[in-house]
């Protein structure tokens, strides 16, 4: 006895999920596809995962709840911009995009950094991040100088510049957690080092060595520690560090809110992510019930052939 599923049935909930979506729109997501793939090959050949995870995080964390300005709008490509003290060594992640970007001229630069930022985390063994397409790239506009975290700061400054975006203690804790990716670079940030042993695999390192204290060759900046001594913060660091699965529950729904700051995705976009995520579901159902199904029949032919046996 077996179970067949046909992989027609994603074909026909597809078929029915781009219904009503304007062919320039089903175009857009197409390159959006393409452009992961690209992105995918890019990173992984370049090893350059950290870097634009850092380029995604920078144009999307000058945001503003309060005057609406900044957030993730591409506008980090702009000289005035990725020349401020805290994008140091962006304009490296800015040109690897720009390779992609001529393979995919559709895709506002918006969309293409952001993306970068979601794949660099999946290739590295980090969560899957839902990705809603629809960002409009600014051309000349850029926030001031000194929206951005400054690493030699501590708790107050932490929760100044997050509130400022919208963000909460927990996902202060949760984005920090970034940094089990890559290292800081003296030229670039004035310290040296990485912060986990493995800093091209995404996982709760950070936070174990977090807890750890002081570990020879690992760095622990002015903003990393004070996660471990302010109570609020402890809290995350202590869950994180026994529990990866929550770690990347909540690192996938900060980055998400993160990418999308400023962002209201109310149209093609997030409608055909929402039907995606939902045929998904329709789809791993019945796979999981018969999977299910299979493996207690083949259970019990075991147990009924053991047990015959003389």
């Amino acid at each position: 006895m077996y179970f067949k599923f046909h992989s027609s049935s994603i074909s026909n909930r597809k078929e029915k999920m781009m219904k009503g979506v304007k062919k320039a729109d089903v175009g857009y997501l197409k390159e959006i596809e393409k452009a992961r793939r690209d992105l995918r090959a890019l990173i992984s050949a370049k090893n350059c995962a950290p870097l634009m995870l850092r380029l995604a995080w920078h144009d999307a964390g000058t945001y503003d709840a309060n005057t609406k300005t900044g957030g993730p709008n591409g506008s980090i490509r702009n000289q005035h911009e990725y020349e401020h003290s805290a994008n140091n060594g962006l304009k490296t992640a800015i040109d690897f995009c720009e390779e992609v970007k001529a393979k995919h001229p559709k895709i506002s630069y918006a969309d293409l950094y952001q993306l970068a930022g979601v794949v660099a985390v999946e290739v590295t063994g980090g969560p899957i991040i839902d990705f809603v397409p629809g960002r409009k790239a600014r051309s000349k506009e850029s926030p001031e100088e000194g929206r951005l975290p400054d690493a030699k700061q501590g708790a107050s400054h932490l929760r100044d510049i997050f509130y400022r975006m919208g963000l909460s203690d927990k996902e202060i804790v949760a984005l920090s957690g970034g940094h089990t990716l890559g290292k800081a670079h003296r030229e670039r940030s004035g310290f040296e080092g990485p912060w986990t042993r493995d800093p091209l695999k995404f996982d709760n390192s950070y936070f174990v060595e977090l807890l750890k204290g002081e570990s020879e060759g690992l760095l622990k900046l002015p903003t990393d520690t004070v996660l471990g001594e302010d109570s609020n913060f402890r809290q995350y660091v202590e869950l994180y560090a026994k529990d990866e699965d929550a770690f990347f529950r909540d690192y996938a729904a900060s980055h998400k809110k993160l990418s999308e700051l400023g962002f209201a995705p109310t149209s093609w976009g997030s409608k055909v992510a929402a039907k995606t995520s939902s045929i998904l579901a329709q789809v791993a159902v019945p796979i999981i019930v018969a999977g299910a199904l299979l493996m207690l029949i083949q259970y019990k032919e075991s147990f009924i052939h053991a047990h015959s046996v003389c």
